[in-house]
Order: C-alpha cells, then structure tokens, then sequence
C-alpha cells in the first residue's frame, strides 16, 4: 500500500466556537469526509465508508504546551521526543535532538527496508548553499533534517517548474510575491499534482506550516483563508486518491489555529485524518493514540498489500 503523508504544523481538535476557525470557515472539503461534521473534538473517532477521524494525543504524558521540534520529532521517529529531552522544545531541533533524528529518522529506516521515499517540498536557492555546507546552525525543521540524514535529494524551484515538487504554501502564491518566476496553482492543482508525485514512491511526504503562523498571530481572516486552501487541497487528496493503491494520512504536531482567543499552543488533541481502505483504517483505528503512534501506522500501511494485515 502507497501512502501520502501530510503533515500540517499547529492544528488542534477545538471546540465548536466562535474563535475556531474550523467552525466560521466554510469546510466542504473535510465536511464530505466527515459526513457533514467540522474538524473538531466532537468529531473524533469518527469513521466513515472514505476516511476516519481520530484525536492524538500531543502531550505526550509531560508537563507543559506541546512544542514543534518535540511533537514533530515524535512523529517522525516514534519515539516520545518530549520525554526524550525532559521538556517540551520549541522551534527547531537542537543537537541532542538532531542526533535522535540522524539516527531514528523515518527517511532513514524506510530506506534501509527498500521502499522508494520522497519529501515533496521545494526549496528556495539560498537553502541549497546551506545544504552544500553541510546544515551550519539549528534552523532547521525536523522534516528537512530527516530528509538530510536519510539522504533523500532536495526539490528547487526547477523542480517545481517541472512539476515534481510542490512549494511549502500549496500555491506558488509566496513565491511569486518573492520575485521568483512561477506559475500560481488551486489548491486543487497543487492536490493533483501532489498525487502524480506520490505514485513514484511507496511513501510521499509533504508539510505545511503557515497554519502554526496565522494561528500565532490570531489573525481570524488570514486564519480563514488558510483553512480554506487546506480544505480544498485535502478534499481534492481525498477525491483523487485510488483507496486500493494509497492511503492518506493528515495529521500535525500539537494545537494552535484552533483556538485564535490565544496567540499560543493548546492541550487540545491533534487530528489523525486517515483516507483509504475501510478494512486497513479499522485495524488502524484503534492503535492510534498519540503522535508516537503514527510511524508504527506508517510501516503497518505500507506493508499491508504485501502481508494482508498491518502487522504491528
């Protein structure tokens, strides 16, 4: 089984409020899924003929506001990274931290068992100089750092010209007002050609994170129309996906748009939005219960064709 792997910085399971942008914002995209719900608390463990909604747990059992470099690191090796640091860390990895990544990334050990993975995301010029010299400094997401340590290639802006990566704003829309000769896409196009790149990988990612930004600056219309391209592209994931061939997972790393009465992360759960076969997502179902649950689901989906079950 092939999977789609979107990861969506700072978006939480809230309550249905006037301050959730999940609820003043029109969703059909999600809505279908859902069979007519909003991407909230009220709508977890849902489970549908297409897809199944699940709360995770971003907390991870330590004290203290979920925080990027820990809840991202704890997705992408399956280890509890905020235990792991004795804290919650913000922002990007430090070196203890990059040293797990280096060792338990999820590039690196799903190449180690042949499956032909990718990151999506292209970047600008200037990254590419960084990369000649070797990653200096501690700016990086924990995605490019398991994309660097699992030597995985990084996408350019030719790249995406040629339609085999996709920018990190779904749109070109920032490239654009950068100066950078692109075309502008939908979110639908952007959801297409998402899918032609993933059909030459067992295991395609892709991360978006302007949801975490609006959601610091609780910006209600700017929060609203980022929430609108997220529908459109997930519903255009979730229409064009051949659930025989691929599975969807939509996830993030702690809570934060949710709730724009504050400028900071929240307790809530983080979505695990899965599309695909009804049979694997039961199997699923249950086993997933906070962000350290989601790698175990990645290789038991991607060995489900082969075995006729997620082994766990």
């Amino acid at each position: 089984m092939r999977l789609l792997f979107i990861f969506i910085d700072g978006i939480g399971l809230g309550r249905e409020q006037p301050d959730n942008p999940f609820i003043y914002t029109e969703t059909p995209g999600i809505s279908k899924l859902l069979d007519g719900k909003n991407l909230t608390a009220d709508s977890a463990n849902y489970r549908g003929g297409q897809a199944s909604l699940l709360g995770l747990d971003a907390a991870l059992g330590v004290s203290g506001l979920p925080q990027s470099a820990t809840g991202q690191a704890s997705i992408f090796t399956g280890i509890n990274a905020a235990a792991f640091m004795g804290g919650h860390l913000n922002g990007f990895p430090d070196q203890k931290l990059r040293k797990l990544l280096s060792l338990k990334g999820l590039f690196r050990w799903l190449k180690s068992k042949g499956y032909q993975v990718a990151f999506a995301n292209a970047y600008r010029p200037l990254f590419f100089d960084l990369l000649r010299r070797g990653l200096p400094g501690n700016r990086y997401s924990c995605s490019t750092l398991i994309t660097y340590y699992g030597g995985l290639p990084f996408y350019s802006i030719n790249d995406l010209k040629a339609g085999k990566a996709l920018f990190m704003d779904i749109t070109n829309d920032i490239l654009q007002r950068m100066g950078y000769d692109v075309p502008l896409i939908t979110p639908e196009e952007g959801a297409e050609r998402l899918i032609t790149i993933s059909r030459n990988y067992d295991f395609c990612l892709f991360e978006y994170f302007l949801s975490d930004l609006a959601g610091h600056l609780a910006d209600h219309s700017e929060a609203g129309r980022i929430i609108s391209i997220l529908d459109r592209f997930i519903g255009e994931l979730a229409d064009k996906i051949n659930p025989e061939e691929t599975t969807l997972f939509v996830t993030s790393d702690h809570g934060n748009l949710e709730d724009l009465t504050i400028r900071d992360h929240t307790l809530n759960q983080v979505p695990a939005l899965l599309v695909g076969d009804l049979e694997l997502r039961s199997v699923l179902h249950p086993r997933l219960k906070n962000l350290t649950d989601l790698l175990p689901a990645v290789k038991a989906t991607l060995g489900w064709k082969q075995s006729g079950e997620a082994a766990y």
